[in-house]
């Protein structure tokens, strides 16, 4: 895919998606950082039925740690490696009031040193709370750079060096959101539904005009 593609590509994810953002629910920094550490290998709608209850109760560090791991397990039994979510979590949340606080960091380093948050959990931060261009590279983005042809790589980390290489200036802060929300509402893992796809024309998938074909017929 060259630049000019690349380009048209945002381009028209954008007028699709135009305010892209993420869906998970949150009102302050801790409780957007604490639903995406329980979205890893979790779904966007499972984190907010969770979170519904448990920021009801406990939305602070110090409301959170108070609770403790068994405390917190009833709210988040229904995500999955609840057992290990809850351990971090807390942990996370004794780190954030020794070191920072009670204030969610601001830098790469400092948020990949607490508890539970990896590099992709750092840049959902980073780019959400912070507005930086960072790219956080889930699997619905890692589907959709490799079928589309976008920016193709076998491992989180290649997909996102290469989007932050070609990725155009003026998105790079909503390519993330874009890029999830096309994977995760039009670019689908076993059906994409390529009849209504809007970079069809685009996209290098070789298998795209059969699932065009099926979902014109269906």
């Amino acid at each position: 895919m060259n630049s000019q593609e690349r380009q048209e590509l945002f381009k028209r994810l954008a007028a699709v998606f135009p305010h892209p953002t993420t869906e998970l629910n949150y009102q302050t920094p801790f409780e957007l950082l604490v639903a995406v550490v329980l979205s890893a290998q979790a779904t966007d709608k499972s984190v907010n039925q969770a979170t519904r209850k448990l920021f009801q109760v406990a939305n602070t560090p110090e409301k959170l740690l108070a609770l403790g791991e068994e405390g917190l397990k009833p709210y988040i039994r229904r995500i999955g490696l609840y057992h290990t979510k809850a351990k971090h979590l807390i942990a996370l949340a004794r780190t954030l009031l020794e070191r920072h606080g009670g204030q969610v960091p601001r830098t790469r380093q400092e948020l990949e040193a607490l508890p539970g948050v990896g590099r992709k959990t750092a840049n959902v931060v980073l780019n959400t709370l912070f507005g930086e261009p960072a790219i956080a590279v889930d699997t619905h983005v890692l589907r959709v750079c490799n079928r589309t042809g976008l920016a193709p790589g076998k491992t989180a980390r290649e997909v996102e060096e290469k989007l932050s290489r070609l990725v155009p200036a003026e998105f790079k802060r909503t390519a993330h959101h874009l890029l999830l929300l096309f994977g995760r509402y039009i670019c689908t893992a076993r059906r994409p539904k390529c009849a209504e796809c809007p970079i069809f024309d685009l996209c290098k998938y070789p298998a795209k005009s059969s699932f065009k074909a099926q979902g014109a017929s269906g």
